[in-house]
């Protein structure tokens, strides 16, 4: 499976490092489940990593072959925050205005 990062923000910060080797596993093991990736929706799934700083998350979908990273943040809530959600949505919405192109 083919690997993207989607969007303008760069991927780098305190979940830049970190992640790498769970966002490699959901890639090279796809379709996998909890406690690694959890669905949030449809067409959209996060990977779970524990960090230093916290709990990284990263959104993504997939399609066909590809694994296409929407959005990454550090969670510092038990529950996903609404704003990091809409903002992986309109990612996604975007990205499929795009391919429909």
């Amino acid at each position: 499976m083919s690997l993207y990062g989607y969007g303008s923000r760069a991927w780098t910060g305190p979940i830049a490092r970190p992640w790498v080797r769970d966002v490699k596993t959901a890639q090279y093991g796809w379709p996998l489940g909890m406690p690694l990736i959890r669905k949030l929706g449809p067409g959209l799934w996060e990977v779970r990593s524990h960090i230093t700083g916290g709990i990284a998350r990263v959104i993504f979908t997939v399609g066909e072959s590809t694994m296409v990273l929407l959005h990454g943040f550090v969670k510092k809530t038990q529950k996903t925050p609404s704003a990091e959600l809409r903002t992986a949505r309109k990612q996604l919405a975007v990205l499929r205005e795009e391919a429909s192109k």
